[in-house]
């Protein structure tokens, strides 16, 4: 079998072509500087002071859950930290991270109620429930059996289950396929009231908010509350306020923010965020306001979260999978609740953000939330959700700018020490190989521009935040990355003394120095996932940053100074050991007489 040519001419122009792609990427980017981190730059300072007495344990908890979210990709930089008196402070580097800001501010207290009645099915005490269902605006015809609706509106964001880890094309919650007949009327009235008083609800919010986040209320007396249990005090609440344009609870006589406490073990009047619409046929919807029975399951049995779009459609959607004892009442709930009339709110932070009717039974909890939602709303909302409800609520957020903790001339001293650094590397390596020096010059400004490229690209698309130690990760990359070329030449070189030519002393020298190459770098890279996943804060931002740059080096090494030595050696200049090269006898050692041993020849 012949061997198979080399062609390091199109092995080089295929290298370049990358490297350009992907400075076309950052130029579409927009941005030529990376995201710098709370040492170099400063940031934003959020305070989150927590509600009444959290134990520590609680504390911790919330602490570990937002520092998941905010640090999700393990590359942002932020600091999360507790202080006393319930007081946890996170500091989030740049000024321009909005959508890290917005992740802490977002509490994520979910919860799953019932919708009693709304702006659409008005409240109406000792019978009340979906009044008249043809009030209601018509429904979506579901595609397939088993689709089921959203709120009041064709575009309103809605759930449907998945199958097979693919989403349906249906609005709403969607079921397994099969139709359930709708809860069969019983004799008794259905316009008893619950066990449980609700004129509680009536009462002044209080100061300080000591309830059980993890508590939940009986699915059938919440069945029965929504059918007519409610009383007059319930509506008197629901009419007491009115949301805005932007979706917040108002007091109907001040007009000022309600801020009404989300006790799961209580009903609650809430909003639902308005939606803009997206075409003459999408025209949106405004705010609604909606009375709810206790919440039925809590957010805590929410066992994961995602975001994409779904297979078939054109917009992001929210996926989530209930799990514990939240599955079992899922599944009822789809069960026994009038089939497209009665709703099932999702309740984020006290604000209704999907509520739809059922039309089948869901059995194994997973769902999805579809809308008319942004990249960035997703994700956000995803990874809200993903690391988990907080177990504790906290007073409104409180933000400031802070400074650099380390002054400029710190980080142009590190950046300094780092040039200094690789002009010594490439003056030693073009006095030592002289012309193969020049290879390594070029493979070192080719690692570099690959670098600042991936730097950058991972800046805006991962938020990855660039700190001292992390410079400190780039530069330790040019040690790595000469050793690469060293153990490269020393092969060719060897493989010359032997009496080969350049060209075939380049093949022969790459395949050894190839698996010497690989094993250091494998060695430098489990190092730096190993830091990574177990070291926390600015320690990540220095192993992502040795990792990436390890990867780099082997992608220069095998793409770029091994082609280039390959295709220098079809030049006299090389092959024929000029003495400017690198490679002449005189330099190799092969000119130098065998010494004589003592005593002269025999």
């Amino acid at each position: 079998m012949a061997k198979k040519q080399q062609r390091p001419g199109r092995t080089l122009v295929i290298f370049f072509l990358g490297v350009a792609i992907s400075f076309g990427l950052v130029a579409l980017t927009g941005s030529w500087t990376p995201q710098l981190g709370l040492d170099l730059e400063g940031g934003t300072r959020i305070t989150l002071q927590a509600k009444g007495n959290p134990s520590q344990e609680n504390l911790d908890e919330a602490r570990d859950i937002i520092d998941n979210r905010v640090n999700g990709s393990g590359v942002a930089e932020a600091a999360v930290s507790t202080q006393g008196g319930g007081i946890i402070t996170v500091e989030i580097p740049g000024d321009q991270r909005r959508d890290l800001i917005d992740t802490v501010e977002r509490q994520a207290q979910l919860r799953f109620r019932l919708v009693a009645c709304s702006d659409v099915s008005p409240c109406i005490a000792q019978g009340g429930g979906i009044a008249d269902p043809s009030q209601i605006t018509p429904e979506i015809e579901a595609p397939s059996a088993g689709a089921a609706t959203d709120k009041p509106s064709a575009d309103a964001p809605s759930a449907e289950t998945t199958s097979g880890g693919t989403p349906r094309v249906a609005p709403g919650f969607a079921s397994d396929g099969e139709k359930t007949p709708a809860a069969e009327p019983t004799d008794e009235p259905t316009n008893s009231p619950t066990d449980e008083p609700t004129d509680a609800a009536t009462d002044e919010p209080k100061a300080t908010e000591d309830f059980d986040n993890n508590a939940v209320g009986d699915l059938d007396e919440e069945i029965a509350f929504i059918r007519g249990g409610y009383t007059q005090a319930d509506v008197d609440l629901f009419n007491a306020y009115v949301c805005d344009d932007q979706g917040v609870l108002l007091d109907a006589t001040t007009g000022e923010s309600a801020n009404l406490p989300d006790d799961p073990l209580k009903p609650l009047v809430a909003c639902s965020p308005p939606e803009e619409g997206t075409s003459a046929t999408n025209p949106g919807q405004p705010s609604y306001k909606y009375l709810l029975s206790k919440a039925i399951i809590q957010g805590t049995d929410l066992d994961d979260a995602g975001y994409g779009i779904p297979q078939g459609q054109v917009g992001y959607a929210v996926t989530l999978d209930i799990g514990g004892k939240g599955r079992q009442v899922f599944s009822d709930a789809s069960s026994k609740l009038i089939l497209d009339q009665e709703q099932f709110s999702i309740v984020l932070d006290g604000q209704v953000i999907s509520a739809p009717t059922f039309n089948g039974r869901i059995p194994d909890g997973s769902a999805q939330i579809s809308g008319n939602f942004s990249e960035a709303q997703a994700s956000s909302l995803s990874t809200s959700l993903k690391y988990g409800a907080l177990p504790i609520s906290f007073e409104e957020p409180s933000s400031d700018t802070i400074g650099p903790s380390l002054a400029g001339d710190q980080l142009r001293a590190g950046l300094t020490a780092g040039a200094i650094g690789l002009a010594l590397v490439m003056l030693y390596c073009l006095l030592y190989y002289r012309g193969l020096g020049l290879v390594v010059i070029a493979s070192l400004g080719a690692a570099g521009a690959i670098t600042y490229a991936m730097v950058l690209l991972l800046s805006e698309t991962a938020g990855f935040t660039l700190t001292l130690p992390g410079v400190a990760g780039l530069i330790i990359a040019v040690g790595i990355t000469a050793d690469s070329f060293i153990i490269l030449f020393e092969r060719i070189r060897d493989e010359m003394r032997d009496g080969k030519s350049m060209r075939v002393a380049v093949e022969s020298g790459w395949v050894r120095a190839r698996n010497t190459t690989l094993a250091a770098d494998a060695v430098s890279l489990l190092a730096a996932v190993v830091l990574y996943l177990f070291a926390s804060g600015v320690v990540k931002g220095f192993a992502f940053a040795l990792g990436l740059t390890t990867l780099i080096d082997l992608v220069v090494f095998f793409y770029f100074t091994k082609p280039m030595v390959s295709y220098l050696a079809r030049y006299r200049f090389f092959n024929k050991g000029h003495r400017l090269s690198g490679l002449s006898a005189a330099t190799l050692g092969t000119d130098v007489a065998p010494a004589v041993p003592a005593g002269g020849k025999a």
